[in-house]
């Protein structure tokens, strides 16, 4: 698994340069982001962590979601991925965070389609949600990798929104 370099070298130069800090709860993405953050240079000065919780049990427990809404809705809700995204931020007392659930393969609960939510919290805020949808012939890690790229832009795109204002 490659990720654009370029695209790594910006946001860590981004966070550094503002002093914050980041942490990722992730669901679909399965560690891909955890994975793009630890090959950031000079991680450690910025990237506090994540955590991988699959199961709506591990969801519930460790990130506090509420375990009827996620009943109710596979894990895969706009509401779940913010509560997510609030709570890794809390967890990890890191300024930033990202979130992320969603199907990869194509499964009756996702009417066999193939989407993801992700979510940035700043400052313990919500600042962007989002629904990303794919084919559903894609490949399962196409669709991880995809999702994880996709996200990583976009949240380069949030930094240059804050630091600007900043």
């Amino acid at each position: 698994m490659e990720f654009q370099k370029n695209l790594l070298e910006y946001i860590s130069q981004s966070i550094m340069t503002a002093g914050e800090t980041i942490a990722v709860a992730e669901s679909v993405t399965s560690g891909c982001l955890q994975l793009a953050f630890s090959q950031m240079p000079n991680a450690t000065l910025f990237y506090k962590g994540g955590m991988t919780a699959y199961t709506l049990p591990q969801k519930v427990k460790l990130l506090q979601v509420d375990r009827a809404e996620a009943e109710e809705c596979d894990c895969v809700s706009e509401n779940v991925v913010r509560t997510m995204a609030l709570n890794v931020a809390k967890l990890f007392e890191s300024d930033w965070s990202i979130a992320t659930t969603g199907y990869f393969t194509p499964i009756r609960n996702s009417m066999y389609k193939i989407f993801a939510y992700f979510s940035f919290s700043y400052k313990g805020e919500i600042i962007l949600t989002k629904k990303l949808e794919l084919h559903p012939k894609t490949q399962a890690l196409n669709a991880q990798m995809y999702y994880t790229e996709f996200i990583l832009g976009c949240f380069k795109s949030e930094i240059n929104q804050l630091l600007i204002l900043k």
